[in-house]
């Protein structure tokens, strides 16, 4: 009888010893289908690695080896001795961290932000879409219609198609990542939306309008017409909270930007206090004062970004192919 209820004791100590364990392992890895993702500008793939354990990132030119983390939710992968990159994956969506600057939500092919917000215009109308529920605010109407069930009917690499019956009218909508311009200023947003009730369709915009600009590094081709010194540097980085960093020619510089209706502005902008030749000095020094200058942003038909100051002189940047810059 006591060696009985030793054996229980130890049994119990054991499982309890386990249930820690597994308590600490990651979760089972979380990726999407494809294999990729799109995180504001910036493309990724992840896979895992040769010996099953890791995770490979690449993107750009770069390929990291992530290790498995604990987490709560998703699958958590942290890089080896550097915690300010990480990918956190949940499915269709995830959330990467590339040397301490968290970009925008990362998507698979097609999928939409876990927060999608949509607007029309001629006439007006808005939608937020979230966890397949809908606030719609329709065409000619003041009042929001909360709380519409949606059901995901197409699901493909270049968007997504909802559904909805309510006991007023039926509905769609249709979401195509395609570059998109509404309103008499032409905003862009990334993606097309086609809204239909009761057989009458309305064309819109969505999506998070950061991501148009944030996930790379831009380099400048073009300053105002006049072209770069050759072999200089000249770039932009659109960061979280609002920052931007590059390189000015010589030196690097930081500083503010502000993303809005009204357009596209920079402020604060300071930078380290290098000394280069004439020339060099002379470029940075224009670089920054356009920079200031700046208006609106946009982006052109072979994916360049546009600067446009308010005397209507441009800076024209192209997204960076290298990690190294």
């Amino acid at each position: 009888m006591f060696k009985g209820r030793i054996f229980s004791l130890t049994i119990l100590a054991g499982c309890s010893l386990v249930l820690a364990a597994c308590a600490s392992q990651p979760k089972t890895l979380a990726l999407s289908d494809y294999g990729s993702y799109r995180c504001g500008q910036l493309d990724i793939r992840v896979a895992p690695a040769e010996d099953g354990q890791l995770l490979g990132l690449e993107y750009l030119d770069r390929r990291v080896l992530l290790k498995p983390s604990p987490t709560d939710t998703g699958a958590l992968y942290v890089a080896p001795g550097d915690t300010s990159t990480r990918f956190l994956a949940e499915g269709k969506r995830a959330t990467l961290t590339l040397k301490g600057d968290l970009l925008p939500e990362c998507l698979e092919p097609g999928a939409i932000e876990s927060q999608f917000e949509a607007i029309g215009a001629d006439p007006d109308w808005s939608a937020l879409i979230e966890n397949n529920r809908m606030t719609l605010t329709p065409p000619y109407q003041q009042q929001a219609l909360n709380e519409i069930w949606l059901t995901e009917t197409l699901a493909n690499r270049h968007g997504r198609t909802f559904e909805a019956k309510t006991e007023a009218q039926s509905l769609e909508v249709r979401v195509a990542h395609q570059l998109c311009e509404v309103g008499l200023d032409k905003r862009q947003y990334p993606s097309q939306i086609r809204l239909t009730l009761d057989g009458n369709s309305f064309e819109g915009c969505g999506g998070d309008r950061e991501r148009l600009f944030r996930g790379v590094q831009w380099v400048v081709e073009d300053l105002a017409g006049a072209g770069l010194i050759d072999r200089s540097m000249v770039t932009l980085q659109f960061l979280g909270n609002g920052r931007v960093a590059g390189r000015a020619s010589c030196n690097r510089f930081m500083g503010n930007y502000r993303l809005s209706d009204d357009g596209l502005s920079f402020s604060t902008l300071g930078s380290t206090m290098m000394a280069c030749a004439p020339s060099l000095m002379n470029q940075e020094r224009k670089y920054l004062e356009l920079l200031g200058q700046v208006v609106d942003g946009r982006i052109g038909r072979q994916g360049e970004l546009l600067l446009e100051t308010g005397n209507g002189e441009v800076i024209k940047a192209f997204p960076a192919t290298t990690d190294n810059l």
